[in-house]
């Protein structure tokens, strides 16, 4: 997987990345980060990228030549056109789970990340992206959206996790959320790791995890309770 973030914010993108899950994929070559500068192709002697709005408004915009030119040049290093290129937008499809799955047996994805108050609508026309929001709310800029996307993303792709089983019974999988999980010691504070987790019966610990997860799901996220619950069956949380 290679990643292309069109940001004016490099570093943020490229030192975030180089740690935890996404850091060890990038040294395995599981994936690539291309963090571009889009100042780098502004025209102007000072390399600003913004002005103020047409109209009226408060704040900056970013302009669109700069933007266009680095969507453009990033295009020509890949080498071909039909790449998908997302906008961290709060006007867009809120991302999910089934997205980043689905995003995921991509070759290469261009992150567009705008700042200030957004980027020249024209550029937008041009480059034609599918926007994204993490949800109803506003962020600086589009970098830490990109960035919580990349990791959602490379989590999905094999050889990132130290086991491929690993994502698989994370959250949300099979729409439902993850049973509760433990580790050593087998009682902290008066409170005891459940019986059926120690008693190496690994069909009686599938169930257990399976019920709470439909428990969990039923009390924290009903909508997802809703829309999943009946593909498992007879195990059903009253």
């Amino acid at each position: 997987m290679n990643y292309h973030v069109m940001t004016l914010f490099p570093e943020m993108i490229e030192t975030t990345l180089g740690y935890s899950i996404t850091g060890r994929a990038m040294a395995k070559g599981v994936i690539e980060l291309d963090a571009v500068n889009i100042r780098d192709y502004s025209q102007n002697k000072t390399k600003h990228v913004d002005d103020y709005i047409y109209g009226g408004g408060s704040g900056m915009l970013m302009q669109a030549e700069p933007v266009w030119l680095c969507y453009k040049d990033i295009i020509k290093k890949i080498g071909r056109s039909n790449v998908r290129t997302l906008y961290m937008s709060p006007q867009g499809r809120t991302f999910d789970q089934s997205m980043a799955k689905a995003l995921s047996h991509n070759d290469d994805i261009i992150f567009l990340c705008g700042h200030y108050e957004g980027i020249d609508e024209r550029a937008i026309e041009l480059i034609n992206p599918v926007h994204i929001s993490l949800g109803d709310f506003i962020l600086t800029g589009g970098e830490l959206a990109s960035i919580v996307m990349m990791d959602a993303i490379t989590r999905l792709i094999p050889g990132a996790l130290g086991s491929d089983d690993s994502a698989t019974y994370e959250t949300f999988y099979n729409g439902l959320l993850e049973y509760p999980q433990y580790t050593r010691p087998p009682v902290y504070e008066g409170l005891k790791v459940p019986d059926v987790l120690l008693s190496g019966n690994h069909k009686l610990i599938e169930k257990w995890r399976l019920e709470k997860s439909l428990e969990r799901t039923k009390e924290l996220r009903p909508d997802l309770y809703k829309k999943h619950h009946s593909q498992f069956g007879d195990i059903m949380v009253e």
